[in-house]
């Protein structure tokens, strides 16, 4: 069986940092990435749908060591892909990517200290084995979107069409569109789709917060030919997160506030007499789901000169020409797009085993936001909810180098975080309170109430605790090669403090 020292599942934004971090800083370990799909890219590869873009700014969603070389930073979808793309490339990475290999399981065995993976690859099932297991596949299913079950849909004469699988011969000019939904896609989409088509609606059933920043940053701009283009991504990066740090405080501590400066945004951006309180005024507080971002106030601008509305209300049912509300109302459409969210895949979607003990995620504490207690030499990179993806990805890989270097220099072959059992009440990993978390929240595996095993969502905090922390922290457990071991049944370990 082909072994391999560490094994990435991704080749999207977070498995090809992992593998260039892994590279740089482990130099001496054999390093392969399966990527299901049979291109790199990830997410941004996946999305092909119109005005597809990042959704927070380029400066902290691009890598640490590779900064993000342009002004804007709002970019589009074809932007981040070439970007990850040239990035393996640069790295030499691309080299080590295994196309069209999906994970289907992976056991680990404490006899050997390694895990068997089980793939699916154009050869058929196959298997190999590694000593440390790396998921980088994010958090949600890659070859379906969830569409709700709506009522008449099949009388619709139109087209219906999830964002995750836009077609390529979709045709929308001079059409009248219906999209569904409120959050980061649907924001995105409208105003793209509302150059062309002859009118787009945002159908909602409750609004979303939606803030607007430019899509130049304007401290880059400023920042171009004064220094060095690493010292002013260096300053961008941190402004930034600074500044999203900020917001997100003042969200959580002040709700009252900032939902009166979210209104205010938006009230400044629309015509007078708009109906804000109903389109614009969420039920929830800010942050308890994700903010949308409407660079340099597209979606504004789009509602303001009538290439698109915004309706909220609920459907009642499709009809051959449109959708009807239960208040009556009626949108006609040409063609319906279903932006209705995302469904939980949590590691790709791969059965988990230890000791013949298959790994529950609901029953499971996340040590750090990048490991799982009771699962050996695994971590998962699992970005923040409030700020750049990358971010967290970025610190994951660099502990995991720190992990891999710590266990060399000490002769240990296993590392495992040890957890108190995960209280009743413990909150899920990802504690959005956005619809696809809450309708696959038993996939995810818990938090507990204070660090290691907390996830704050605070850059600052974990760059303390993931850069800068001690590895040998007293929550995870070491244990020597299995050849080391004395022939008494179970495993030899050492705790380290």
């Amino acid at each position: 069986m082909e072994h391999v020292d560490v094994l990435i599942v991704g080749a999207g934004l977070s498995g090809i940092g992992a593998a260039c971090h892994l590279k740089a800083l482990t130099p001496g370990k054999t390093v392969t990435i399966l990527e299901a799909r049979d291109a790199i890219g990830g997410t941004w590869d996946l999305f092909r749908y119109p005005g597809v873009r990042s959704d927070s700014d380029m400066f902290t969603l691009g890598y640490s060591f590779r900064p993000w070389p342009e002004d804007k930073g709002i970019a589009r979808g074809e932007l981040i892909r070439d970007y990850i793309v040239s990035t393996a490339r640069t790295f030499g990475v691309d080299r080590s990517i295994r196309f069209r290999h999906r994970v289907l399981a992976a056991a680990w065995s404490s006899e050997t200290a390694r895990w068997t993976v089980t793939v699916e690859s154009p050869a058929g099932t196959t298997e190999l084995s590694c000593s440390f297991l790396y998921f980088c596949a994010g958090y949600y299913r890659y070859d379906e979107g969830y569409t709700p079950a709506f009522p008449g849909i099949e009388s619709f004469a139109g087209r219906v069409v999830h964002p995750q699988s836009w077609p390529d011969d979709l045709e929308y000019d001079g059409k009248r569109v219906v999209v569904i939904g409120s959050g980061a896609t649907a924001v995105t989409l409208v105003p793209a789709l509302a150059e062309t088509a002859a009118h787009v609606a945002m159908l909602q059933r409750s609004p979303t917060y939606v803030a607007t920043l430019p899509t130049v940053d304007p401290v880059a701009a400023a920042l171009r030919d004064r220094i060095s283009p690493r010292r002013s991504a260096s300053v961008v990066r941190w402004k930034n997160v600074l500044l999203q740090q900020l917001s997100y405080q003042l969200c959580r501590r002040r709700p009252e506030l900032m939902k009166k400066v979210f209104r205010a945004g938006v009230l400044r951006q629309l015509p007078p007499g708009f109906d804000v309180d109903t389109h614009f005024a969420p039920r929830y507080d800010p942050w308890d789901q994700r903010l949308c971002i409407s660079p340099d106030g597209d979606l504004f601008a789009a509602l303001s000169e009538g290439t698109a509305s915004i309706v909220t209300g609920e459907i009642e049912t499709f009809t051959p020409d449109g959708v009807r509300l239960t208040s009556g109302e009626h949108l006609p459409a040409d063609l319906v797009v279903t932006a209705t969210g995302l469904n939980l895949l949590f590691l790709g979607g791969a059965t988990i085993t230890v000791d013949g003990r298959e790994m529950v995620p609901a029953e499971t504490l996340a040590y750090k936001g990048m490991m799982l207690a009771g699962v050996p030499n695994l971590a998962l990179a699992v970005g923040y909810t409030n700020a750049s993806w990358t971010l967290k990805a970025d610190l994951v890989a660099r502990y995991v180098t720190r992990l891999l270097r710590h266990m060399d220099a000490h002769g240990y072959a296993v590392c495992v975080p040890e957890a108190p059992p995960v209280p009743p009440d413990a909150d899920p990993l990802i504690d959005l309170k956005s619809g696809y978390v809450l309708r696959d929240a038993d996939a995810m595996p818990r938090q507990g109430p204070a660090a290691p095993w907390r996830l704050y969502q605070n850059y600052p905090r974990d760059v303390l605790l993931l850069k800068h922390g001690r590895v040998d922290d007293g929550a995870m457990r070491f244990s020597r090669a299995p050849a080391a071991r004395t022939q008494t049944a179970g495993v030899s370990t050492e705790r380290v403090s």
